[in-house]
């Protein structure tokens, strides 16, 4: 009957989620989390083999669609200034997180967490204010730091299977020797399309019968994380780079985002989000110690990327740095991602964990409201 139970309840969850997002006014995934955490704390939702694969294929999943917003031969077309300033923005971002974590006395996660930028909700952003400078900013820096983070996280979770040891540094070693392979195969396919361009329109021909753009997609999917699975390391990377490769390689089919998108956050990611809010008590919500670790990780990351963003003082207005600062305060699922490597792994307890949790949620809630009125003002 649990198994049963279980598959009604997420059913039911998948069918009212966008409807509740939509009356909140809402991003579904904060829906998502809110709805899991509401389920979990009343006790409909139990431990379940089958709920947790789900979970974790919804965000290897999740990271292959984030990958996918990454068009590599377009990063390398940034211009030199443009690529040195956000470069110097990410290191400030790091320096100032290692600075304010020791001075606070705060465990070293926080130097990981910190410090993570994604571009995922970005894009829910760039749809509600349309293009401005300030955005395309955030994205493409938000892009260079999202390949930092996903880096990041690769090497601790590295730190959290294997321990400090000869052992992570063969897997560190590893980790850069196969980046270096992704760059040489990057610019072999990307010579081999030039010299013999026909190839990727028969790979991916206008006239798709048989599905092929899918196939091929869930193929490479696949193929890298038993690639990374193989080598011993976070398999997340593996996703991110697989969707990289299709949107560097196969951009001639614009319509191929929209295929795989449904599939993802119309099923899997949700699931994800819903076993991520199932983890978290709302009893926590009460808890000072939890209020306290969740303010400070609030407070920090928005004070670290405001002062970060000076950087942009010349190029962007007072009104466009906090706008541009406020839409990169959004790192949903690296955090949650991080924290629930960092729990597993014994790294942090379960205060910590729902604190990252709940911060993770308030900080898309807060950073959205603040774009909405900011942007507003003349």
């Amino acid at each position: 009957m649990g198994e049963l139970q279980l598959i009604i309840i997420i059913s039911i969850l998948l069918l009212i989620a966008p409807f509740i997002s939509n009356l909140l006014k809402l991003p579904i995934a904060v829906v998502e989390i809110l709805m899991g955490s509401i389920i979990g704390s009343v006790g409909l939702v139990h431990d379940s083999h089958l709920f947790e694969l789900l979970a974790e294929v919804g965000f290897l999943y999740l990271m292959f669609l984030a990958g996918m917003e990454v068009n590599l031969k377009e990063l390398l077309k940034i211009d030199k200034k443009i690529f040195l300033l956000g470069g110097s923005f990410i290191f400030l971002l790091y320096i100032l997180t290692i600075l304010s974590t020791k001075f606070l006395g705060l465990s070293k996660i926080f130097i990981v967490i910190l410090p993570m930028l994604s571009v995922g909700l970005i894009v829910s952003v760039q749809k509600e204010v349309g293009k401005t400078k300030w955005i395309e900013f955030a994205m493409t820096i938000g892009v260079l730091g999202e390949l930092v983070s996903i880096l990041v996280l690769t090497i601790i979770s590295g730190v959290f299977t294997l321990g400090v040891g000869i052992e992570l540094y063969k897997s560190i070693f590893t980790l850069f020797l196969l980046i270096g392979i992704f760059i040489l195969g990057f610019y072999g396919l990307k010579t081999l399309f030039w010299w013999f361009p026909t190839i990727r329109h028969y790979m991916m021909p206008d006239d798709d019968k048989y599905n092929q753009d899918i196939r091929i997609s869930f193929a490479l999917f696949f193929l890298m994380i038993a690639v990374m699975l193989f080598l011993h390391l976070d398999v997340v990377l593996g996703a991110f780079v697989a969707g990289m490769f299709i949107k560097s390689f196969f951009e001639h089919n614009i319509e191929l985002e929209h295929k795989l998108s449904p599939f993802g956050f119309g099923f899997l990611i949700t699931i994800f989000f819903i076993h991520v809010g199932s983890t978290f008590n709302l009893k926590y919500l009460f808890n000072i110690e939890v209020l306290k670790i969740t303010f400070i990780v609030i407070s920090l990351m928005l004070a670290i990327r405001i002062i970060s963003s000076l950087i942009f003082i010349k190029i962007l207005s007072k009104k466009g740095i906090l706008l541009f600062s406020l839409s990169l305060s959004m790192p949903l699922t690296l955090l949650i991602a991080t924290a629930t490597l960092a729990y597993q792994a014994k790294s942090i307890d379960l205060i910590h964990y729902n604190s990252f949790v709940l911060a993770s949620i308030l900080e898309v809630l807060i950073s959205m409201i603040g774009i909405k009125l900011i942007n507003k003002k003349n």
